[in-house]
């Protein structure tokens, strides 16, 4: 920690302070940018976010939709119409959604369409696109010009004008022509809200700035990555419950997670930081306590996602291992079965591929993020619709969705012990998505876009996952033989699937394996996303004095990435994979922690907003006003009951090999954690710091 850095513990430094203009007043940015775009407010600005959102949702209707229309449905290909082309049309009609949500937050009018048409063709074309758009508009081109100089301008001055935008960077160009507004004036430049908000909270701008809202999303989509966590965790659902597991679990898990992911996204939006969960913690939960708050919460927080890693990776070279076995002829044909030593080979040179390509910089790297959230949108819908359409034997409607299975042979009879311990599939993939706030220094308007990507990371991942679900377990129709360590893919229920649907269908289960490519990069590109969390965690862990030798992990190197951290987060996380060597409990235990351990880092700073915090917490941009204290609760309380359900024993009887260690482990850590703080870290961590000069 250098010089001349003082405690952000003091009050002020809980508010969140909106952006001001040189005379210190308040900028209300939807009013200023309504003004910009050349309208005066004339309506009641009153809305929230989730009376804007009610609006559409009533309009979309899916009872009016489905219901007017279902005949049409049933007459032209039923229910196979119904069931995969609502996926293929819903993925589609989000992508049309999401240009569209790009172009109205450049330009938020009442008039939308028919404004936006005149202001993407440009002053030649802009009247006749909005007349056809809108059938008959007002706007003309030089609108906002000639708003801003108070009079009529010429069509030479009107030139000038534009030709010096476009001379000017990028972000001057944005701020006249509409693209995303989130700068304020800084003497005669521009400066991001988020990088303004930063310096607010004690940080100075060190990282690159470059990341859009749907970079944010991608990171956080990509570490859920549905593909990753359900194809590893199917076993388990399949064991525990089966198809209602499976489904109705998913649903319970998914919409408890998002009342996780709306308490966390309130909090991120007053607190945009790469510190996320640690530098909430200390700012939540008042002076006297902020430095062991922060402490715990962090060390809570960047093991489980250093276990994260450790997981995904692992989970890919175990896929890599299967892939091999049955393109060299399956269990049953003689086929390679790679040792335990292979398997941790392989997990090591994913890892370095994984810091080679976070070494690059994060434009590029955003590139990566971005591929991959398309390629888990894509594979998702492709692998629900195809692998139904090949099997030849599917199951019923009435076994996907009503059938349970207790034949688990783990000695557990009761149904609600075994629905509740299937949950942990459908948790174990929805995590990961604190990446969006560990991103919001690097992503534009972070303050509001570092929310957004967690809410949409989550919501998107619950929406694709069931339909992923839903044309696997279609596709299952022995149950006891898919969990079999004697077919051709070792007991890996999905890869036996995949292989089988073709197989069968073709005689060659060549396209399974093919299909299990697809899973593999999905996972691939997971445990990039997951290394680049990790590193900014570290990087801003180390910024604040918390780390053994904290001043070498969180320096940047000249492309502004946080190279040392990079390393570091991989390093670690193959040793934590080295367990596997010498006992697979072991590992399991280690992996446990990217569970509970990550929810419990989740669930802290949650817990001190709506208790030590909740009169004195101010939110920003994003916030759930009245209701913010309830959902904080009720995530509160999800987070202890999946502690306590992931530490419940998940066979009889209970001996060395079958012992849950989870609580353990997660024990382990949090005495681990604790005994430092008393016997050091107590004299000198002071939580957040800040490195702002004076």
């Amino acid at each position: 920690m250098g010089g001349g850095t003082t405690d952000l513990n003091e009050d002020t430094a809980g508010v969140y302070l909106p952006l001001r203009n040189d005379d210190g007043i308040v900028n209300a940015s939807d009013d200023s940018r309504l003004k910009q775009l050349g309208y005066k407010q004339e309506l009641s600005r009153t809305l929230s976010l989730i009376a804007n959102f009610s609006v559409t949702f009533s309009i979309v209707s899916i009872l009016t939709g489905l219901t007017t229309m279902y005949s049409t449905g049933l007459t032209y290909g039923g229910p196979v119409t119904m069931v995969y082309g609502w996926p293929m049309v819903g993925m589609l009609t989000l992508t049309v959604g999401m240009s569209m949500a790009e172009i109205c937050s450049a330009y938020p009018t009442s008039g939308g369409l028919y404004f936006w048409s005149a202001r993407l063709c440009g002053k030649d074309w802009g009247p006749l696109a909005s007349w056809l758009t809108g059938w008959q508009t007002k706007i003309k081109f030089r609108h906002a010009v000639e708003y801003r100089n108070g009079g009529n301008i010429t069509d030479r001055e009107l030139e000038r004008e534009i030709d010096w935008f476009f001379a000017t960077d990028s972000l001057s160009l944005s701020s006249f022509m509409g693209l995303p507004t989130h700068t304020a004036e800084n003497g005669g430049g521009f400066l991001d809200s988020g990088t303004a908000r930063l310096k607010e909270l004690g940080y100075k701008q060190e990282l690159k700035r470059d990341l859009s809202v749907f970079s944010n999303f991608a990171f956080s989509f990509s570490i859920i990555s549905v593909l990753t966590g359900i194809t590893t965790l199917y076993n388990t659902g399949l064991n525990l419950g089966g198809p209602v597991s499976l489904q109705y679990g998913w649903f319970i898990a998914g919409g408890l997670t998002m009342i996780v992911g709306l308490a966390m996204a309130e909090i991120c939006s007053s607190y945009p930081t790469s510190g996320g969960l640690y530098y909430w913690s200390a700012k939540l939960a008042g002076p006297n306590w902020a430095p062991f708050a922060s402490w715990i919460t962090g060390w809570f927080n960047i093991v489980g996602q250093w276990a994260v890693t450790t997981s995904v990776d692992f989970s890919l070279a175990q896929l890599i291992q299967v892939i091999i076995l049955l393109s060299t002829g399956g269990k049953n044909g003689g086929g390679y079965e790679a040792s335990k030593y292979v398997v941790i080979a392989m997990h090591g040179g994913i890892l370095l591929l994984h810091a080679a390509l976070n070494s690059l910089p994060i434009s590029i790297l955003s590139f990566f993020g971005q591929l991959a959230a398309a390629w888990n949108l894509v594979g998702v819908v492709v692998l629900t619709i195809l692998i139904p359409l090949v099997s030849t034997e599917r199951a019923s409607a009435k076994f996907v969705f009503t059938h349970f299975n207790t034949d688990n042979g783990d000695g557990i009879n009761s149904k609600a012990y075994i629905f509740v311990l299937g949950l942990l599939m459908s948790q174990y993939t929805l995590t990961g998505y604190d990446a969006s706030a560990h991103m919001t220094e690097e992503t534009k308007n972070a303050e509001k876009n570092g929310p957004k990507g967690i809410i949409s990371a989550i919501g998107i991942s619950v929406i694709f996952g069931w339909f992923y679900i839903l044309g696997i377990t279609f596709a299952v129709t022995n149950i006891s033989y898919l969990l079999s360590e004697d077919n051709d893919a070792g007991g890996y229920a999905i890869a036996e699937i995949f292989y089988l649907a073709f197989k069968r269908r073709y005689g060659s289960g060549v396209g399974g394996i093919i299909c299990l490519g697809v899973v593999a990069v999905a996972i691939f590109f997971c445990g990039m996303s997951s290394v680049t969390s990790n590193s900014r965690m570290a990087y801003a862990f180390s910024r604040d004095g918390a780390m053994p030798l904290s001043s070498l992990w969180h320096k940047v190197n000249n492309q502004e990435v946080p190279i040392n951290a990079v390393w570091l987060s991989v390093v670690i996380s193959f040793c934590m994979a080295l367990t596997y060597l010498g006992s697979e409990v072991a590992f399991q235990a280690m992996v446990s922690i990217a569970t509970i351990g990550l929810y419990i880092a989740y669930a802290l700073p949650i817990f001190f907003r709506v208790t030590l915090a909740r009169k004195s917490f101010i939110p920003g941009p994003f916030n759930l006003g009245r209701y913010g204290v309830l959902v904080g609760w009720i995530a509160v309380l999800w987070v202890a009951t999946i502690s306590i359900l992931f530490s419940l024993p998940v066979t009889y009887p209970i001996t060395n090999e079958t012992l849950n260690y989870t609580p353990v482990a997660v024990g382990g850590l949090l005495i681990l954690t604790i005994s430092y703080w008393i016997l050091s870290a107590r004299h000198w961590f002071r939580g957040p710091v800040t490195n702002v000069e004076s």
